[in-house]
């Protein structure tokens, strides 16, 4: 009784902490940058080739500064971590490795279609692999935490 009510009070407080990393992400994304212009007249911007933009930032690092290397390339990945985290915790049948990362990858394509037509961003196809590679590892981060808890609790692995 104990643990099924634990679970309860846990996947409640995951869908909780989902609807605030959706509501954060979605103004991170759109709204935040969206303060950053004023009177810049925007223009669609789009990457449409895998790993230019990563490839860029990894060799004109010394050029663009650390800072600006480590936000685009490990926040992309990082921002996404939370979502492959939480989307498996929020039922059973989202436990999968392969629909938590096609669901990341759909995400993050309606958020860079977004960003191009309301030219709030850059349509880059390398953030749709690093966002998915943020959800992957999220998974990865998951799946060890739920082996590490059904091995503690003697549930069946």
């Amino acid at each position: 009784m104990f643990i099924n009510n634990h679970k309860k009070q846990i996947r409640l407080l995951c869908r909780v902490l989902f609807a605030l990393y959706i509501a954060g992400l979605v103004y991170f994304l759109f709204f935040a940058e969206m303060l950053d212009r004023t009177g810049i007249e925007r223009s669609y911007r789009y990457n449409l080739i895998p790993f230019r933009e990563i490839r860029r930032f990894i060799v004109y690092a010394d050029l663009l500064g650390p800072m600006a290397v480590i936000s685009n390339l490990f926040g992309n990945i990082v921002i996404f971590m939370p979502f492959g985290f939480l989307v498996p915790i929020l039922g059973r049948k989202k436990r999968n490795f392969w629909f938590t990362s096609l669901l990341s990858f759909a995400l993050s394509l309606a958020v860079e279609c977004i960003q191009l037509v309301t030219r709030t961003g850059c349509f880059d196809v390398d953030d749709l692999i690093l966002n998915t590679l943020g959800a992957a590892i999220g998974y990865m981060l998951f799946a060890v935490c739920n082996y590490l808890r059904r091995k503690r609790y003697g549930e069946k692995i």
